[in-house]
């Protein structure tokens, strides 16, 4: 066959598959998409073993995203109407008369896709633009500075080549728990390198210390809402998670005092400086109370402090630390790199009591051994030579710089910024809508958003919705809101 008529026969089957398609219609356009198909599959008008569009040629035709077209091809594959041949496409597939029905059973009973934790998780692990993810957690690529990590691999390259080969220290690479002395000390935290425990960034620093306090049935306090990720893993361990309502200073002490009264927590889990997902940072008043309940009800408080190096420190805005009040007695306090260096460089750390360093050091060992003392070198030596402060200050002035901008242009598409936030990397807007069928339609597009939801342990709809203000660059993703919200 030659390529004319190759290309005659792909665009016949694109007439013969193209859909009518509405962004007005009440089911997202994969829906739309997946269910013109499956007609045209069953009333013949696509053969088995006939070719598909590909992707682009799709895309185009019908002016939706690739992504739109990905997910719905993705779909006919799962339900069986299509399949996909590396190097080659899509193609419709051979169906017995078992599997049509099969297919027609899940097209018509599946429930529509559930968004939650693992959802978004496993979404920010897929290809989107850098600039059409205002529900990613990290920031752009090209905020960051590769070649800083390059220089750092680059320059323990030319160190004694046999020390990487082995496993590294189980309490973590001394420099670099020394390095994260002087840092702390900066936070008026007094902590040696004895009492600080190198970590898998922060998820496996929560993870420790949750094996280490909590067994099934115990009882784990959360921030409500808060950074998602945990709830599950917390689930997971048998351990009755609680949120407490976060307030603009901080959690309500009230429903707190009643709480811990109540349900006697192991631990409670807090962002002091920047919280996640409101930017927020916590009252001097409120953390003495803090510490107050936590010490007549006896439980430990877990400072999860991650966004740390985003925060312009206490003389341009007021910043307390439940770790500098109370001296890691009855505070376990977690940091890491992996928001301001790169996501795949797993550093974190805890700090806390001597004693209590070497119990959840040996947690450590009994679940991963060590952590990787490579990546551990490259961020001391990034730490050690002033390179890291210059880098965070960059971050920070171009945070400023797209802030203000970005609340205006929320607002003037329908969306209401009702919490203030003059440092940090994300809004906690509010739609006026149910935010997981804004993020279903997102989807379809692919924009992806982080519904308000997901950050509650309850997991109950919410109009709320996370906004990642260094990932607002592409006006498509301000024009899908302004059609979604009505101010088009």
């Amino acid at each position: 066959m030659t390529n004319t008529a190759r290309y005659a026969k792909t665009a016949a089957l694109s007439l013969a598959a193209a859909p009518v398609l509405s962004r007005e219609a009440g089911e997202s356009l994969v829906d739309q998409i997946v269910r013109s198909i499956q007609a045209r599959i069953d009333d013949k008008l696509l053969r088995s073993g006939a070719r598909m569009p590909s992707i682009r040629q799709f895309a185009e035709t019908h002016r939706v995203s690739r992504f739109t077209v990905v997910e719905a091809y993705d779909r006919l594959v799962a339900q069986g109407f299509l399949e996909s041949r590396r190097g080659s496409g899509f193609y419709v597939r051979e169906r017995s008369p078992m599997m049509a029905a099969a297919g027609h059973a899940h097209a018509e009973e599946a429930p529509p896709q559930r968004i939650d934790v693992v959802w978004l998780v496993r979404n920010m692990f897929r290809q989107y633009p850098a600039h059409r993810t205002p529900g990613s957690g990290l920031l752009p690529n090209d905020w960051l500075d590769g070649e800083l990590i390059a220089n750092g691999l680059r320059a323990i390259s030319r160190q004694n080549q046999s020390q990487l080969l082995q496993y590294g220290n189980p309490q973590g690479f001394l420099p670099l728990r020394q390095q994260l002395q002087l840092k702390l000390a900066e936070l008026e935290i007094a902590a040696t390198p004895d009492q600080i425990v190198t970590t898998s960034g922060i998820t496996q620093a929560l993870d420790i210390v949750a094996r280490h306090f909590a067994r099934p049935g115990d009882t784990i306090f959360v921030d409500d809402p808060a950074w998602f990720l945990m709830f599950g893993s917390f689930a997971t361990l048998g351990a009755n998670v609680i949120g407490i309502p976060r307030l603009p200073d901080g959690p309500d002490i009230a429903k707190l005092a009643e709480l811990a009264a109540l349900h006697k927590p192991k631990f409670y889990v807090i962002n002091s400086v920047l919280h996640n997902p409101t930017s927020t940072s916590l009252s001097a008043a409120k953390a003495f109370q803090i510490l107050k309940i936590a010490e007549q009800h006896d439980f430990t408080i877990v400072e999860d402090d991650i966004y740390c190096d985003l925060h312009p420190g206490s003389s341009v805005q007021p910043a307390t630390r439940i770790a500098s009040l109370d001296q890691l007695n009855r505070v376990i306090y977690l940091g890491g790199f992996s928001k301001t260096l790169a996501a795949n460089l797993r550093v974190g750390f805890i700090a806390t009591t001597e004693e209590m360093a070497k119990r959840l050091s040996d947690r450590k060992m009994l679940s991963t051994l060590t952590t990787s003392d490579i990546g551990e070198r490259i961020v001391y030596k990034i730490l050690s030579e002033g390179h890291y402060r210059k880098h965070v200050d960059r971050l920070r002035g171009k945070l400023d710089g797209v802030r203000d901008k970005m609340v205006k242009q929320l607002e003037r598409v329908g969306l209401t910024i009702d919490i203030s936030t003059p440092a940090g990397l994300f809004l906690w807007a509010d739609t006026g809508r149910d935010t997981n069928v804004l993020t279903e339609k997102a989807m379809s597009e692919g924009i992806l958003l982080a519904p308000g939801s997901l950050f509650s342990p309850s997991q109950l709809p919410s109009t709320r919705m996370r906004v990642n203000v260094a990932s607002m660059g592409d006006m498509e993703v301000l024009r899908f809101l302004e059609r979604e919200l009505g101010r088009g």
